[in-house]
């Protein structure tokens, strides 16, 4: 049997306020059309659902029973449109974000906060992970985007547009200031101790292709799993790295590590969004994902 649901709607509100009138006010509508298409429900279910009086309407047996079923799908419905209407004017939602530390620090925080102060409302979830894993994650589906750092290689129908370039320079703690004064070739680091990401990032990889380029050979004497502990490492007198300018710039404005020249020019690197342009996003997603492009744009 079909019947249709404004039907079911009208007679949730004839049975909740029990009048024909005041039901027809909430709905908008007239008490001479609710109470036509009251007949008509009854008619087709071939039962009474109201006991009429000039007082309203008591619902039958069978009333009572259709509108326990009937309320409780109209209230899962009504809390669905306000759900739904929420998430469109951002009052809630959620997005989901995987980011390399780099990206994070240098690009993406400043953004999320600015995001975050205007929308308290959306939840953010962050993951993070290297380059390729953030891209395996964006393909596997498991996250709305990734913003990660270059080189990067998204392949298949993933998109990568870059929203700022950033450059690293080659720092040392205290212990290497009288070095400061120099310029340093790739070849002469041989001869310093060297911090470096571990081999499977795509940072090891930018210096293993800049080294090769420049005849020398890549030997790190030390491996850290993130940029901050190779700051740590670097205060510690532990040795040199390469690391993020922007990331730099608090330790070295403290006197906590110095700068060094480098004859060869370390090529730009960059921050870039990647995204399944075939996978449709939440509002949120959506919504932060548009600001992180129009600023890419400026």
């Amino acid at each position: 049997m079909y019947v249709d649901w404004e039907y079911y709607k009208i007679f949730y509100y004839v049975a909740k306020y029990q009048n024909f009138t005041r039901a027809a006010r909430v709905l908008g509508n007239n008490q001479p059309n609710i109470t036509h298409t009251m007949n008509k429900l009854e008619d087709q279910l071939h039962c009474v659902l109201f006991i009429r009086s000039n007082r309203g309407v008591t619902l039958t047996p069978e009333g009572e029973t259709l509108y326990a079923r009937i309320a409780s799908a109209a209230v899962q419905i009504q809390d669905a449109e306000a759900e739904l209407s929420a998430s469109a004017t951002l009052e809630h939602g959620a997005i989901s974000i995987s980011a390399t530390e780099t990206a994070l620090n240098i690009c993406l925080s400043e953004r999320l906060q600015a995001f975050h102060a205007q929308y308290p409302g959306i939840r953010l979830r962050l993951s993070n992970h290297s380059t390729p894993q953030a891209i395996q994650a964006v393909k596997n589906g498991e996250v709305d985007f990734a913003v990660v750092t270059t080189p990067a290689e998204p392949g298949g129908e993933l998109k990568m547009v870059e929203l700022m370039p950033f450059n690293e320079i080659l720092v040392g703690g205290q212990t290497f200031a009288p070095l400061a004064g120099r310029t340093l070739s790739l070849r002469e680091l041989t001869a310093y101790p060297l911090i470096m990401l571990g081999s499977e990032s795509m940072s090891r990889t930018f210096y293993r292709q800049f080294f090769l380029e420049n005849r020398a050979e890549l030997k790190p004497d030390i491996e850290a799993a993130t940029t901050d502990q190779m700051l740590t490492l670097v205060r510690s007198e532990l040795g040199l790295a390469f690391v993020p300018e922007p990331m730099a710039r608090g330790n070295l404005a403290r006197g906590r590590i110095v700068q060094l020249d480098l004859r060869e020019h370390i090529p730009p690197r960059s921050v870039c969004l990647v995204y399944d342009h075939h996978r449709p996003l939440n509002t949120a997603a959506r919504e932060f994902r548009l600001r992180l492009l129009n600023t890419a744009q400026k």
